[in-house]
């Protein structure tokens, strides 16, 4: 097979690019076709990831030689169409797009070539939808992205018809998927490392782990995490939270931060797996999160999950067992939630956490993706070649 890659861009890694990375390692000679590559930002991700992707084939659109347009490729994003428009992938037998709010599905192939697009949400911008900044409290902003967003919408629609197969990243997304382009998906959760490092090994015990008595929050720095909610709690209940991340938002969370707060910035994979092993729980607020790799590392490594039930994340936290979800965004309901945690008699979080992580592995994802890859191609060639005869 003849395949290619698409991404988005790549500026930040997160769980999108480890979706990017575990299809390079399934298909190590693909190129992969994004509108960008910001350098300078993406080497703020963990040790390692940035020769990873330097290790790759790697062809960017014109994008790339226009600082500006790299700079304010949110405001602009109504050059999208003109982007993935300048793609010619009229060679490849199979297209495999890993896609998110910038729609790269856009480019176009040549039949009898597949398009099949892994889609981890619909543009968030678009749908009303909580994104990395809180955007519409500014009126110009506000009135200036419902004209573009009126046009992206219906170039959103039409591109989401020409892929052949989807395949959402969870249920959430795949309802999504039939929401906002009447498309049925196949839904194949994504790759989450949990048994790399420290993540399987037996947690420290007795005096050590006590002295590292802490709460985690692990991701982005923006508003659509937040973070701010697990600040203001544990500032409330005098309680040590560590961060683990960097974002637009740093700098207000950092404002608002108490003296139990710790700003760790960005860290090795090896070191998040040794916060993850000390800590007391994960606290991960986000807003309509499509999936959410972050709880499911956490308790592959054994550590209880206090959520925010919405999106994906009702699929992987299992509310009593693996973890507590609270039901609105707010301090109140995160307090209790965490003063619920406390109080539960649960003494198998572990053992519970650890079992329900192994249905979210990477080598779980290579399996399914690839069984649904070649089939789908088989049933291709079949037709092709009867049609031949």
């Amino acid at each position: 097979m003849n395949i290619a890659l698409v991404h988005d861009y790549l500026r930040e890694y997160g769980g999108a690019e480890r979706v990017v990375e575990a299809l390079h390692e399934m298909w190590p000679e693909a190129p992969l076709y994004t509108s960008f590559v910001d350098w300078p930002s993406l080497a703020k991700a963990p040790a390692g990831k940035v020769e990873l992707f330097k290790s790759m084939d790697i062809r960017t659109s014109w994008v790339e030689h226009v600082w500006l347009v790299k700079k304010l490729i949110s405001p602009l994003r109504f050059l999208a169409p003109m982007i993935w428009g300048s793609f010619n992938l009229s060679g490849y037998d199979v297209v495999i797009s890993s896609s998110g709010w910038f729609m790269c599905r856009g480019v176009s192939i040549k039949k009898p070539a597949v398009h099949i697009s892994y889609i981890h949400h619909p543009p968030r911008n678009l749908y009303g939808y909580a994104t990395g900044s809180d955007w519409q409290k500014y009126p110009i902003v506000r009135i200036y992205g419902a004209i573009v967003n009126f046009f992206l919408r219906h170039y959103d629609f039409e591109t989401a018809q020409a892929v052949d197969y989807f395949v959402a990243n969870s249920k959430e997304t795949a309802r999504r998927v039939k929401k906002f382009y009447r498309r049925e998906s196949t839904v194949i959760y994504p790759p989450v490392e949990i048994s790399k490092g420290l993540a399987l090994k037996t947690r420290p015990q007795g005096k050590a782990l006590r002295k590292q008595d802490y709460f985690l929050s692990v991701g982005r720095l923006t508003w659509a995490k937040r973070i701010d909610l697990a600040i203001e709690a544990c500032n409330k209940l005098k309680l040590p939270l560590k961060i683990v991340g960097t974002g637009k938002e740093e700098e207000y969370l950092r404002s608002i931060a108490g003296p139990t707060v710790e700003f760790l910035g960005s860290v090795s994979d090896e070191e998040l797996s040794r916060l993850y092993l000390g800590a007391k729980a994960l606290i991960f607020c986000a807003l309509d999160e499509d999936f959410g790799m972050v709880p499911v590392e956490a308790m592959a490594a054994g550590v209880p999950v206090i959520a925010l039930a919405q999106g994906g994340v009702v699929e992987t936290v299992v509310d009593g067992e693996t973890g507590v979800l609270f039901r609105e965004p707010t301090v109140e309901c995160l307090v209790e939630g965490i003063k619920r945690w406390e109080d539960s008699k649960t003494g198998r979080w572990e053992q519970n956490c650890r079992k329900q992580a192994q249905k979210f592995s990477k080598e779980r994802f290579k399996k399914e993706l690839k069984a649904f890859v070649e089939h789908h191609l088989d049933d291709i060639r079949h037709t092709t070649y009867n049609k031949g005869i």
